[in-house]
């Protein structure tokens, strides 16, 4: 089971954000989901949100983000990173730009956050060979089981329920199994109220395939020796 560490791109600074990027990977993840802030992060929790307000206010410039991002790869190559990516991020970046820096540093996966306004947009990802990753929550959605059955990339099932949930799906187990029976044979990765030992041993014993670790690392920031520690934990339970 993969252990799949969140990082909140340009907070405090783009910098000292990739500084917590090499801890990752040194404490033993396997991969990193790096979310580029959104301008309106509608979906994000309100502390993520902050973050990414925070790293907007110190620097809005998404070349640089790239730039920084790219010389990152090019220094850890073997650390897989999967992008968390908003629409109206995509289109501001620009999407040729986009397919051509992942191209470049071999970045395969777009978890596409929010709305799809624009299919166009997605269509022209999946035929570029990028994996396009859709969330599934606990209610349910038919439309969001049929966009992952249909789509090329892992799911992003979310671990606990947050708002709620359809009749039967309170408990990740029937979530992940329904969504087997729906024919995804991908990963299904489970992320949202994953915080401790137990939560990746509940994941794990659902069915998931990986979990995300997110605002339980961002909070240990100023704590890197601590985070390395909390990674290496996770990482055991996920072995277990």
């Amino acid at each position: 089971m993969k252990v799949i560490c969140y990082l909140s791109y340009g907070y405090p600074s783009i910098d000292y954000s990739l500084k917590m990027a090499k801890c990752y990977y040194e404490a033993g993840a396997d991969m990193m989901e790096c979310s580029l802030p959104a301008r309106d992060p509608y979906i994000d929790s309100e502390f993520i949100a902050g973050r990414m307000a925070d790293a907007l206010a110190a620097c809005d410039d998404y070349d640089v983000y790239l730039e920084k991002l790219g010389e990152f790869r090019k220094e850890n190559p073997d650390f897989p990173v999967t992008f968390l990516l908003y629409e109206h991020t995509m289109l501001e970046i620009g999407i040729d730009k986009l397919v051509a820096f992942m191209k470049k540093y071999d970045i395969r996966n777009i978890i596409y956050a929010g709305n799809i306004d624009h299919p166009e947009v997605k269509k022209h990802l999946i035929e570029e060979g990028i994996g396009i990753c859709c969330p599934v929550n606990h209610h349910m959605v038919e439309k969001d089981i049929e966009e992952a059955v249909h789509t090329n990339g892992f799911t992003y099932m979310e671990a606990r329920p947050l708002t709620g949930s359809k009749e039967g799906y309170e408990e990740l187990e029937p979530c992940i199994r329904t969504l087997r029976e729906r024919g995804i044979d991908r990963p299904i990765y489970c992320g949202v109220g994953i915080h401790t030992v137990e939560d990746v041993i509940y994941a794990k014993r659902a069915g998931g395939d990986g979990v995300f670790i997110g605002s339980t690392l961002i909070k240990l920031y100023d704590r890197p020796e601590e985070m390395k520690k909390t990674i290496a934990e996770f990482k055991a339970a996920a072995n277990g």
